[in-house]
């Protein structure tokens, strides 16, 4: 197997774990404080990132965690949110899908990387197909959702780009960037969350349990996933991959919800599970299967990918790369935008 499949389903588990919060925060969490419900999700787990590694930035890094939370997390929810509760049926989903065409423009102009034809043939048929799945016949086009909608993924998809540029410090791994992102992002939407919501929510036994899987797995683990596939593949295939979260939501919502999928959802979730399939796919078919993993220390071929994970994801230098959010979104919009 291509030694990039392994990341690449590393990668992917993080768009489908995001796409479990419109089902728990529907269901768990307490109505109408997406904000809070944000901060909660994003600052508890960067603080835990960052006892855990117990590394702090240093130099340019303190700037550079501020930008890329900001872009990432605390500029990111806030817009989401205001996209979700101002765009019915899913239309903010449909605005979302369009991040991997955004980062690919984005990759001409910061990395200088030509997106391969085959990545933006799928990211258009993505699009496609996530428009068929979550996008309904009454669905609205207010102004001011829409701009909210197409800032907060350009938010995402630069904060995704520039995680690529810059890299991580020597010496520092996905878990430690992670935290430093997440607990930026997370004290700028607090000030946020205290201006229109008021007081943070008092949870009760569910809710606890919602925000403990949105922190934990949600968040820490998704994001950590997440940055180090954006370290390891195309960033345009990297995003292509967010179309999984508002496929899992449809998906969760039909198999817990009973909510039902029309044929042509059905044909659109087809196209756009083969879309980032196809989009993950090598420009060249790979060599003989020695040959194809490359050669390692002292002339040995490598292991597989997934060997040393999560110590490359503690430790290991190199680049790493968003976004989920979280809080109370309307059951007319359970498909919503990916994080």
């Amino acid at each position: 197997m291509d030694r990039r499949w392994p990341d690449v389903l590393l990668t992917a588990a993080a768009p489908a774990a995001w796409g479990t919060t419109y089902l728990v925060t529907s269901e768990l969490l307490p109505p109408d404080r997406p904000l809070w419900s944000g901060a909660i999700r994003a600052l508890p787990a960067g603080l835990l990132l960052l006892a855990l590694t117990r590394h702090r930035p240093r130099g340019a890094w303190w700037w550079r965690s501020a930008a890329l939370g900001a872009l990432n997390i605390g500029a990111f929810f806030p817009l989401l949110f205001f996209a979700a509760y101002h765009l019915p049926g899913g239309t903010a989903a449909v605005l979302g899908a369009t991040q991997p065409l955004l980062v690919a423009g984005l990759t001409v102009l910061a990395l200088h990387e030509r997106p391969r034809p085959r990545a933006l043939a799928a990211a258009l048929a993505a699009l496609a197909g996530v428009t068929l799945v979550v996008l309904r016949p009454d669905a609205g086009l207010e102004p001011a959702g829409v701009a909210a909608g197409l800032t907060a993924t350009a938010a995402m998809g630069a904060g995704l780009v520039l995680t690529r540029r810059w890299g991580r410090p020597p010496g520092v791994g996905t878990l430690t960037a992670t935290g430093w992102q997440l607990t930026a992002g997370g004290l700028m939407v607090v000030p946020a969350a205290l201006l229109v919501e008021g007081t943070p929510p008092v949870p009760d036994p569910p809710a606890l349990a919602g925000y403990a899987w949105l922190t934990l797995a949600g968040t820490a683990l998704a994001y950590a996933l997440w940055f180090r596939g954006a370290a390891r593949l195309p960033v345009t295939q990297v995003s292509l991959l967010g179309a999984l979260s508002p496929l899992t939501a449809a998906a969760l919502g039909w198999a817990v919800l009973g909510q039902a999928l029309t044929g042509w959802q059905l044909v659109g979730f087809a196209v756009a599970v083969g879309a980032t399939v196809a989009g993950q796919l090598p420009a060249r078919p790979p060599g003989p299967a020695g040959r194809s993993r490359g050669p390692g220390p002292a002339g040995q071929s490598r292991g597989p990918a997934w060997r040393g994970t999560t110590a490359s994801m503690r430790r290991a230098p190199g680049a790493s790369s968003p976004a989920a959010a979280s809080g109370r979104v309307k059951r007319a919009s359970a498909a919503g935008p990916a994080a």
